[in-house]
C-alpha cells in the first residue's frame, strides 16, 4: 500500500517508519527543507518539500496511486485544507488531526471521514488506566463488513430516530447533543446539530454516503 504524509512532526515520522518496515511505500510531504535532509539519512521513503495544502504539490504526490493522505502538521487549518484539497484530487482516504476538538464538528459537516485527536485521545488512555480500565476503542472492535457511519442531523432528519428510514442493517448505536454521549431509544427524537452514529454493513455505505456524505460521512475520530 501506498501513504502519503503532509507535515514531518513525531506523530508523521513514526507512523512512516512502521510502514517502511512492513514494506509501504512512503512519501512525506514537507515545507522545511532541512527537516527533509534529516530525515532523509533514517527515513528510506520518498520526499516532497512543499506547502501539502497546495492542490500542484498534491498532484506531484500521485492522489490515483495512494490509499492514504495523512494530514498531519502543527496546525488544524492547514489539516483540514489539506484534506479536502486532497478529497477533491481523488485521494482514497484522508486522515486529519485537529488538536482543537471545536474543529472536529466542522470536519464532521465537511465530509471528512476520519478525524484524530491526539491530546484527546492519549488523555482518555492514561485517565483509563489510572482508573485501572482497559478499555478498547470502537475503531478496534469493528471488523470484516461492519461499518461505521454518522452524520449531523438538519431539519429534514429532525424527529423520532425510527423515522430515519436507515438501509437494512443498519442501526443507530449513539447520539451525541452538545458535545453529551447519549444511548437513544427507537422513540426518541433527535433535533438539528445532533450527531448520529450507525452501525451498518458495508454494502450500505453508497447509500448513506449519497444521502448524508457529502456532508456528513466519517469514521469515528480518536
Amino acid at each position: 500500500m501506498r501513504a502519503v504524509f503532509i507535515g514531518a512532526g513525531a506523530i508523521a515520522v513514526m507512523t512512516a517508519h512502521t510502514l517502511v518496515k512492513r514494506g509501504h511505500e512512503v512519501v512525506i510531504i514537507e515545507r522545511d527543507k532541512d527537516r527533509i535532509d534529516a530525515l532523509s539519512e533514517e527515513l528510506d521513503c520518498g520526499f516532497i518539500h512543499g506547502d501539502g495544502s497546495k492542490p500542484a504539490i498534491l498532484r506531484e504526490a500521485d492522489p490515483e496511486q495512494t490509499d492514504f493522505l495523512f494530514c498531519l502538521t502543527d496546525n488544524d487549518q492547514s489539516n483540514i485544507l489539506a484534506s479536502l484539497v486532497g478529497k477533491s484530487l481523488g485521494f482514497k482516504r484522508m486522515v486529519t488531526r485537529i488538536e482543537d476538538p471545536e474543529f472536529e464538528h466542522i470536519c464532521i459537516g465537511l465530509g471528512l471521514e476520519d478525524t484524530i485527536v491526539p491530546a484527546r485521545t492519549i488523555g482518555r488512555y492514561l485517565a483509563d488506566m489510572f482508573a485501572g480500565h482497559d478499555l478498547l476503542e470502537l475503531s478496534a472492535m469493528i471488523k470484516d463488513e461492519a461499518r461505521v457511519f454518522s452524520f449531523v442531523i438538519t431539519e429534514d432528519d429532525a424527529g423520532k430516530i425510527s423515522g430515519l428510514d436507515l438501509p437494512r442493517d443498519s442501526r443507530v448505536i449513539c447520539c451525541y447533543r452538545d458535545g453529551k454521549f447519549m444511548l437513544p431509544r427507537a422513540e426518541d427524537e433527535v433535533r438539528v446539530d445532533d450527531e448520529v452514529v450507525v452501525i451498518t454493513h458495508s454494502r450500505n455505505v453508497p447509500d448513506l454516503e449519497k444521502r448524508w456524505g457529502m456532508r456528513t460521512q466519517r469514521k469515528p475520530a480518536v
